[in-house]
């Protein structure tokens, strides 16, 4: 058994028996809790830190990754996981870095020229000079001003941030190699006007094929050719042979659209003129071999009776003849006398 005038273990508690007296509870903690006050003595610089340190955490820790792009997380530099657009959590104070990269949205590099107000450091040329990226030589020892755009995206984050040490730099570089390669193939003419397309499409082929080969982890989306010109010494001149070589392109485009026009119809009218002609040929054959069939068959009748076949055929060419003949005079055979029938059409009207 303790002692009544013992003190109690509990600091807590009072030092009277009963019910503990609220007063003493409060004053109690107060000194409990003075030292981490503000001008509560030394701990007062360990509270400030204390603060400190956890803000530090917690604006370390949290990051937001926008809709378009995925963070990519190193954990002391070495690579742990990927996570999706939204609002994530990381070890703080260096522990783990997330580099936001852009897998959704459509970049582009441009060569020979530059958009102001751009925002991405590596779409146009900054330590380098615009007009020698442009300047170019063709396959028949011509100099040309080419300036085109690379469109491309970002397919796999890894390798684009860890297989190249700079991808954007080694794309330029990559871009620039090709285009030179694919004008140095083809003439000024086909550079300048008639070439375009087909540069395009080698251009798109040969880079996505060296980006897939150094593993950069870019999908080349197009190559777009913009402005081609001359060099400035020439361009009058060259403008003058373009105008006349589009001058001869136009008249060729009449000849053809008159050639179009004209020798479908003569050969139309040919093809008509031939099948009525075998038509023609077609019936007057079916017509003769008619002919000779119903003069056989007669004959063959005429062979058989030759007198009935004879009266009959008279017959049939009166029949077919009299009605045709205007004025009508009957004569007998035995006389030379008229028979009194002259108007024979009187009631039945002429035939024509």
């Amino acid at each position: 058994m303790v002692p009544d005038n013992d003190p109690p273990k509990d600091p807590w508690r009072i030092k009277n028996k009963g019910p503990p007296d609220p007063n003493e509870i409060i004053e109690q903690m107060t000194k409990r809790i003075k030292p981490f006050l503000p001008g509560g003595g030394p701990t007062q610089f360990f509270f400030i830190l204390f603060f400190f340190v956890v803000l530090a955490m917690a604006w370390t820790s949290i990051f937001t990754v926008p809709s378009d792009s995925v963070a990519v997380v190193q954990r002391f530099g070495k690579y742990v996981h990927e996570l999706p657009p939204g609002l994530h959590f990381k070890f703080p104070f260096g522990i783990d870095t997330a580099k936001i990269v852009p897998v959704k949205r459509q970049l582009k590099q441009e060569f020979g020229f530059s958009t102001p107000g751009a925002t991405d450091e590596f779409q146009s040329s900054l330590n380098y000079d615009p007009l020698r990226e442009t300047q170019m030589v063709t396959g028949d020892l011509n100099a040309a001003l080419v300036e085109w755009v690379v469109q491309y995206r970002v397919s796999d984050p890894v390798k684009y941030l860890f297989e190249v040490r700079e991808p954007r730099d080694t794309l330029r570089y990559v871009s620039e190699s090709v285009m030179r390669e694919v004008v140095g193939d083809r003439t000024v003419d086909e550079v300048i006007t008639i070439g375009r397309q087909e540069i395009e499409s080698e251009a798109l082929l040969k880079m996505q094929a060296l980006s897939s080969k150094y593993v950069m982890g870019i999908s080349i989306d197009q190559v777009q050719l913009k402005n081609i010109n001359p060099p400035k010494p020439v361009q009058e001149s060259f403008n003058e042979v373009n105008q006349a070589q589009q001058e001869k392109e136009k008249l060729i485009n009449e000849a053809r659209r008159d050639y179009n026009k004209v020798i479908p119809l003569a050969m139309g009218e040919k093809d008509q003129r031939i099948r009525e002609a075998d038509g023609y040929r077609i019936k007057r054959i079916n017509e003769a071999e008619g002919d000779s069939a119903r003069f056989n068959a007669l004959f063959a009748e005429y062979v058989k009776a030759p007198e009935v076949t004879k009266r009959r055929i008279y017959i049939e060419t009166m029949q077919a003849v009299l009605p045709y003949v205007r004025t009508k005079i009957i004569i007998d055979e035995q006389t030379t006398n008229i028979l009194p029938l002259l108007n024979l059409d009187a009631n039945q009207g002429d035939k024509p």
